[in-house]
């Protein structure tokens, strides 16, 4: 994205990493500040983009104290575009707030390549006059750009989104596992879902990796399990039986249990081919 961004015009401010030498290699490549600190970033910059982990990165990265985004955050905007449960969006948003600052919540759909190429499908959540400040901004990034409504709410889409992506992959691996099984041609059969009920974006993007075991990372197992995880959490707390995502759930954390979490998502056919981690 900051590649992206820097190819457009705008003026990468700083950089900041956990993995400092990737901050560092990145800094140097579009003439940005490798900042130290999170508040190095805030001070540098007009509108910082976060993209971290899980909720509790996200709380971190803005915290109330020590070294946080936030500090002399006044008139600052922070878009964030994690995939985190809803309700940390929101809070994230109260922080901002508190400090003078605005926040959006930006999620991704797509990987590193659209990342790149500026053709990322975004999914936009907060006050429309936060969108309004940046999404020239947004436009460089998303050829599908969407504002969804307040806080948290494109963070439920996203959710969902995660959520069917993640049924269809595991549908999808034990269909070619078991197709291997029977002794079927997989060329043949990728084929024939392709024209018939079973194709899907996951056939397209994760059906050949699947059956050649080409598990390069574009979306890992690990992150497979926590979006599965919350995505479960939010049916739970309407009151809603999702057995599918529930299932598909417990194939993303037996990954994380056998070592496998930093394999792409399409990895979880090491678990439904035979003769691979059954």
């Amino acid at each position: 994205m900051a590649r992206r961004l820097k190819d457009c015009g705008f003026d990468v401010a700083a950089v900041y990493d956990v993995h400092a030498p990737a901050a560092e290699e990145l800094a140097k490549e579009t003439g940005a500040a490798h900042a130290k600190t999170l508040a190095e970033v805030t001070a540098a910059a007009d509108v910082v983009f976060t993209v971290v982990t899980d909720d509790a990165a996200q709380l971190g990265v803005f915290a109330e104290g020590g070294d946080s985004l936030l500090t002399g955050a006044k008139g600052k905007v922070f878009v964030n575009c994690a995939t985190i449960t809803p309700s940390t969006h929101v809070e994230v948003e109260r922080r901002a707030k508190a400090a003078g600052a605005a926040s959006l919540e930006a999620c991704m759909a797509s990987s590193i390549p659209q990342a790149r190429n500026g053709t990322l499908y975004l999914m936009c959540g907060g006050e429309r006059e936060v969108f309004d400040r940046v999404v020239a901004i947004l436009e460089k990034l998303s050829s599908a750009l969407r504002y969804i409504g307040p806080a948290g709410t494109a963070a439920q889409v996203k959710a969902l989104v995660n959520m069917v992506m993640n049924i269809n992959t595991a549908g999808l691996a034990e269909g070619l596992g078991l197709g291997a099984a029977l002794g079927l041609d997989l060329e043949m059969l990728r084929e024939v879902f392709a024209q018939t009920g079973a194709n899907s974006q996951v056939l397209k993007t994760d059906g050949e990796d699947m059956q050649n075991r080409a598990h390069d990372c574009y979306f890992s197992a690990a992150h497979a399990a926590k979006d599965s995880g919350i995505a479960a959490k939010l049916g739970r707390e309407v009151g809603l039986n999702l057995p599918l995502a529930e299932a598909t759930k417990q194939q993303y954390d037996r990954m994380v249990e056998l070592g496998l979490g930093g394999l792409d998502k399409s990895g979880v056919a090491e678990l439904t081919f035979k003769g691979r981690h059954g």
